[in-house]
């Protein structure tokens, strides 16, 4: 199992990451952070953009509940993407990297969280 801290340098090594962090999905409270910005400042917003987009397409969808895996914003610059995740003694956390448009892949990001969160729930 990874700690919190070595979750976050495994995704600050994903190529492109420029700001990372882990985030309590129901209280927006930073529980690991990393990177070039100042990125803490908008964890409770991160997570509040979060949940507001749950319960959007929850409403939309027949069965009234979805489950998000990931959620990419496109900016100019960059990709932000959210990756929540179901920890069964912690409770719902949220791992957020901002990604360089130029260099970053998407699609190797997104496997490369995939992979982090494995390790996480190990």
């Amino acid at each position: 199992m990874l700690a919190l801290d070595d979750c976050l340098l495994s995704v600050m090594d994903i190529p492109g990451a420029l700001d990372a962090l882990v985030l309590d999905h129901l209280s927006g409270t930073v529980m690991a952070s990393g990177g070039r910005g100042e990125v803490e400042k908008s964890a409770p917003a991160l997570g509040e953009t979060l949940r507001v987009a749950m319960d959007a397409l929850a409403g939309a969808s027949e069965r009234g509940t979805v489950r998000i895996d990931d959620m990419i914003v496109v900016t100019d610059d960059g990709y932000h993407l959210l990756h929540p995740v179901e920890m069964p003694f912690d409770g719902p956390l949220v791992i957020y990297v901002r990604l360089d448009l130029r260099r970053a892949n998407l699609a190797l990001a997104r496997h490369h969280m995939q992979a982090i969160t494995g390790q996480l729930r190990a």
